[in-house]
């Protein structure tokens, strides 16, 4: 495993973290003592970055993720998000950036995750009702109080980005980032460059698209988030199908897997860019951590970025659910 710093002053982390969305049981089943097992071996093969939220589970995966890391706390950084709820895939979404509620999520995150500070709280940007400035002062009281150590931003456009870090130094922002169609807008990546934000890749498998395993929504389970993705459409399908084919090719050229492939392409961008995938197998654990001792080459850097259309520069970031 690599390690990296999150930004000129954050903490020193693992260049590929673990996502938790998996853990919820969006994409199949997961217990709860197959979770514990699989965080606990993220934790064995030098994974330190740890990525969650609030309403993942109604709070049930913060609880699983304090007591897997509570005996190694001092080794990890955690992540949690505030200031977003949402019930199932096709359920509302409620959107609440207002101080007094990330004053609760905050303190909802510490009982459950079991510690005295979050390493690095995450602002949702969808709340409409409430610029993000106040929103960002009260955190920045948080973390004066001890309660936080870093703040990041889910989302956002460049102008919110701006005036978030104007009120508070902002160490990192989190949007949906892979080879597969969403992408940050060249106008965000050229903010976070600007300003010294690391950026965190989530998604960055395109929900398991990348790695070659997972066919069309028709096939899922009928709880599986992916249902209410348009990208898994069949029709939609046909036309990734063939340019996921080149990806397997290219990836099986180097002698490695569709998906590691993807993750060394995110590894290898010019600015420090973070993926979290998430998992719940820990054959698929293994797989993604090894994608930060490939050396890909400039060429096939090149050639990955163009297989995949990224999304028209304007287009709002997909929120992180």
């Amino acid at each position: 495993m690599r390690y990296t710093r999150l930004g000129p002053s954050g903490p020193v982390i693992s260049s590929v973290g673990l996502g938790s969305l998996a853990l919820t049981g969006v994409y199949g089943r997961s217990g709860t003592a197959g979770a514990d097992r699989l965080i606990r071996s993220a934790l064995d093969a030098g994974v330190t970055l740890f990525d969650t939220a609030g309403f993942y589970a109604g709070g049930r995966v913060e609880s699983l993720i304090g007591r897997a890391v509570g005996g190694r706390r001092e080794e990890v950084t955690v992540t949690t998000r505030g200031g977003v709820r949402r019930h199932g895939p096709r359920g509302t979404e409620e959107a609440d950036g207002r101080p007094a509620s990330l004053d609760r999520d905050c303190d909802a995150s510490l009982r459950r995750l079991g510690t005295g500070r979050i390493d690095l709280f995450y602002l949702d940007c969808q709340d409409e009702r409430v610029t993000v400035e106040p929103s960002v002062a009260r955190l920045s009281e948080l973390v004066a109080a001890g309660k936080i150590g870093h703040l990041g931003l889910t989302g956002g456009t460049p102008q919110q980005v701006r005036r978030a870090h104007a009120v508070h130094p902002i160490t990192a922002l989190a949007v949906e980032y892979s080879l597969w169609g969403r992408r940050p807008a060249p106008g965000l990546l050229d903010t976070v460059r600007e300003l010294g934000i690391a950026m965190v890749a989530a998604r960055p498998l395109g929900r398991g698209f990348l790695t070659g395993r997972v066919g069309s929504r028709s096939g899922f389970e009928p709880g599986d988030w992916r249902r209410a993705d348009a990208r898994f459409d069949p029709e939609a399908r046909h036309s990734d199908d063939s340019r996921l084919k080149a990806l397997e090719s290219m990836a099986a050229r180097l002698d490695v897997g569709a998906g590691r492939l993807a993750l060394s392409w995110l590894l290898a961008q010019e600015d420090q860019v973070v993926p979290v995938p998430s998992t719940r197998d820990p054959v698929h654990l293994e797989m993604n951590l090894s994608a930060s001792s490939v050396e890909l080459p400039a060429g096939t850097r090149e050639a990955l970025s163009g297989l995949f259309p990224p999304r028209a520069e304007g287009q709002p970031s997909a929120p992180l659910l």
